[in-house]
């Protein structure tokens, strides 16, 4: 008797491993993420169409790679009956876990776009008119004329001439016959939503205005991409606003090129020695405006900057991976500039080469 309890013990202790091991697969399987390439194509769940139905079809279109693992998580965790119908472009990668949660949501059919953080209301305007076409037909000008009313964010700051800076780089999703105004419209409120009551606060604080503030963070957002220096940009932009040295940013000279149409990729000696107020390098201060849409991070560090004594930075060729060398002194700093232009004409002649034998 003892040994058939023994034997029974032993049976109930595996089965709860085995069960506890299915589980914890169920549960991995279901956060991790997956690429495929539906990624621009919709897919349509039919009404009516049982959770299982539902899995086997996003398993054969390769969204979810583990159809039985889906399946049991639904029965056993999940409600089958919270998916809806409707077409849905999924992501890519995702998980299992975001894509039930998108079905539960329900999708009408829209268009996704992406801001990429640093772009420019000219960048965004040429994007937003080829994405969303218009009746009558719009092209960036005419997009770019709307971003020039500014009586949303009249509230946030008065003086502004356009919306630059304050739309805001994410990825957004509308409907298909969206009106071009609340697109922006929709960018500007999700930079509301970052813009706080405590940045403004802060931003008073620091006895700077909101536009001073945001006009800091889109040069520290095209200077920097790491948000781990973008604290240490922030403090030379500081040093040298109090010494009354020119800042000498040379996106703010693309940014003059790219207001007068004639951005061609590449800085020239004209954009350098450009007469307009934007010219950091010719004019001390802060430019009138920012020049580019910010993220959360260059705000932080616009409103957080580091306490440090420099005053210069220059790309880093050793890492050569876009992250900057910062230093206190001119001597040290033209040392680093020395070397980041023998780097520099390096990469040039490796450029001329591959144009000569292609």
């Amino acid at each position: 008797m003892k040994k058939l309890i023994l034997a029974l013990f032993t049976l109930i202790i595996l089965a709860l491993i085995g069960i506890g091991g299915l589980f914890y697969w169920i549960n991995n399987t279901m956060n991790t993420k997956i690429a495929h390439g539906k990624s621009n194509q919709y897919i349509q769940i039919p009404k009516g169409s049982s959770p299982n139905e539902v899995v086997d079809k996003l398993a054969a279109e390769g969204i979810i790679s583990n159809a039985f693992a889906v399946k049991n998580y639904i029965r056993f965790f999940g409600d089958g009956s919270k998916i809806k119908a409707g077409e849905y472009q999924f992501d890519s990668p995702i998980s299992p876990m975001q894509v039930l949660q998108e079905l539960e949501k329900g999708e009408e059919r829209t268009t996704k776009v992406t801001i990429p953080e640093g772009f420019t209301r000219f960048d965004i305007a040429k994007r937003l008119a080829e994405k969303f076409p218009q009746t009558p037909p719009m092209d960036d000008k005419a997009v770019l004329a709307l971003m020039d009313d500014t009586s949303l964010i009249k509230d946030i700051d008065p003086t502004a001439k356009n919306l630059e800076g304050f739309m805001y780089p994410s990825t957004y999703s509308f409907p298909k016959d969206v009106k071009m105004q609340d697109v922006i419209k929709k960018m500007v409120e999700q930079f509301k939503k970052v813009w706080t009551s405590d940045r403004f606060l802060k931003a008073q604080q620091m006895g700077k205005s909101a536009h001073e503030i945001i006009t800091i963070a889109s040069l520290i957002e095209t200077e920097s991409r790491f948000d781990s220096e973008r604290q240490i940009v922030a403090s030379v932009i500081y040093n040298r606003l109090n010494k009354g040295i020119a800042l000498g940013i040379d996106q703010t000279a693309v940014y003059i090129a790219k207001m007068e149409g004639r951005w061609d990729g590449t800085i020239n000696k004209s954009d350098l020695e450009s007469n307009s107020p934007y010219n950091t390098r010719k004019f001390a201060g802060l430019p009138p405006g920012p020049i580019s849409s910010i993220s959360e991070s260059s705000i932080e560090a616009a409103l957080n900057p580091k306490q440090t004594d420099y005053l210069y930075y220059v790309l880093n060729v050793e890492k050569n991976d876009g992250s900057h060398n910062f230093y206190a002194s001119a001597a040290e700093f033209e040392k680093g500039k020395a070397a980041y232009q023998v780097w520099l004409e390096q990469q040039r002649a490796k450029k001329r080469e591959q144009e000569t034998n292609q």
